[in-house]
């Protein structure tokens, strides 16, 4: 059976770096108080954002909310960013600060369940025609036996599709642990395709990085 792999062209390799510049200008046009960029930025954004909080969050009820929160933050913080790194890369920094800042809120609270979900919430918001969707092996099954680190580097580069060197920002470790995190999650995730007979679906998943599998 046939699995569309991810792209990893370099045309559009291209076209993700055009529109990522193309965002970091509406953020710094939305800083200087132009309300068409801010919208523009935030709709660009807001899926990534709903996308990554829903990997890291346990709770797939408040990913909404955690998603607001973020642009709320971020909003607040336009006029501090100087557009050193992609807007997006920085966006996704302060929607990891907010998920971690929710589960800090939330230990001084009552727990009602101890089951994480974080798995439902991925599976909502990850977008169609990846690797194995169409063909009844969810992505985010596989995606649960990767270790959490490497499972943040995949999602980072393979999903999100920020560049290596961002998700190491994001992350805040050196690029070459981001690259050995996402070898190791591919080799991981091939094997288990190749159990179901599936493992050319990732052949062309990061292609244009060199793998570095370091210890």
């Amino acid at each position: 059976m046939t699995i569309p792999a991810l792209p990893t062209s370099r045309h559009e390799g291209d076209k993700a770096g055009a529109l990522d510049e193309s965002i970091t200008a509406w953020a710094l046009a939305a800083r200087g108080g132009d309300t068409d960029a801010v919208e523009r930025f935030v709709r660009a954004l807001h899926r990534d954002v709903q996308r990554y909080v829903a990997h890291l969050c346990a709770d797939p009820q408040a990913v909404d909310d955690l998603a607001q929160d973020t642009f709320l933050r971020a909003l607040g913080s336009l006029h501090r960013f100087e557009g050193r790194s992609s807007a997006r890369a920085w966006l996704l920094s302060i929607a990891r600060r907010a998920v971690i800042d929710s589960y800090r809120y939330a230990a001084g609270r009552p727990r009602l369940s101890d089951v994480p979900d974080w798995q439902l919430a991925v599976e909502l918001a990850q977008p169609q025609n990846l690797p194995g969707f169409d063909d009844g092996i969810a992505l985010v099954d596989l995606l649960a036996s990767l270790p959490d680190e490497r499972r943040d580097a995949f999602v980072l580069t393979q999903l999100v599709g920020l560049p290596y060197a961002e998700a190491a920002e994001v992350s805040k470790c050196p690029v070459g642990t981001i690259r050995s995190r996402v070898a190791r999650a591919r080799a991981t995730l091939m094997a288990l395709l190749d159990d179901a007979g599936t493992s050319h679906a990732l052949e062309a998943v990061g292609e244009d990085e060199p793998a570095v599998v370091a210890a």
